[in-house]
């Protein structure tokens, strides 16, 4: 079983041909991914300068995907990300073929990811580590979100967060300290007066 992702509908250029009338630059792979198990943990849909004059401005879109140490269910998001016309990585160079239960075997002893990329410079990192976390636990207490009529599924919040301050990188700490305030009250919503 493959999994699905965590998204923000945001505007998207009309630039793949394999769904032409979408406007979430993901919408065709969560349409692939149907009713398999993934999440998007610990990096949401973000906004980066990456380079002057690119589309749109000085972006690129990043998304983890969580999956399950399960071979067959990492063959089955490879093959979703190859019929919606994304490129294969491992590190830096492309994915080997072929992409069977043999090489996801390999990538999962690692716990390597592998790297899908697309149009205006989106990265889709399919990854088998959360911090913290192990898969089941994050699966069982998903939330669901819809884009453009597909459900995927989410890590909490909570479980994000706590993700991301496991890692202990500056980046992460950097973050969670400048948006602390909002994190705050996205965990704790206080009842109106």
């Amino acid at each position: 079983m493959a999994r699905q992702s965590c998204l923000r509908p945001v505007a998207h250029r009309e630039s793949q041909a394999v769904d032409r009338a979408v406007t979430h630059p993901l919408a065709p792979l969560a349409r692939r991914l149907g009713a398999s198990r993934s999440l998007c943990p610990h990096r949401r849909l973000r906004r980066q300068p990456v380079r002057p004059g690119g589309p749109g401005g000085l972006h690129h879109r990043h998304i983890d995907l969580f999956l399950p140490l399960d071979p067959e269910n990492l063959v089955q998001a490879w093959t979703a990300c190859e019929d919606t016309a994304l490129d294969l990585w491992l590190a830096n160079e492309p994915l080997d073929r072929p992409r069977d239960q043999w090489l996801a075997e390999r990538i999962l002893e690692r716990r390597a990811l592998t790297r899908a990329t697309g149009p205006e410079d989106l990265m889709v990192d399919l990854t088998p580590v959360m911090k913290g976390f192990e898969f089941d636990l994050v699966w069982a207490e998903r939330r669901t979100f819809s884009i453009e009529g597909v459900d995927v599924p989410t890590a909490r919040l909570r479980h994000i967060i706590e993700s991301t301050h496991a890692t202990g990188r500056d980046k992460d700490k950097f973050f969670l300290a400048t948006h602390k305030d909002a994190l705050e009250q996205l965990l704790n919503p206080r009842d109106p007066p």
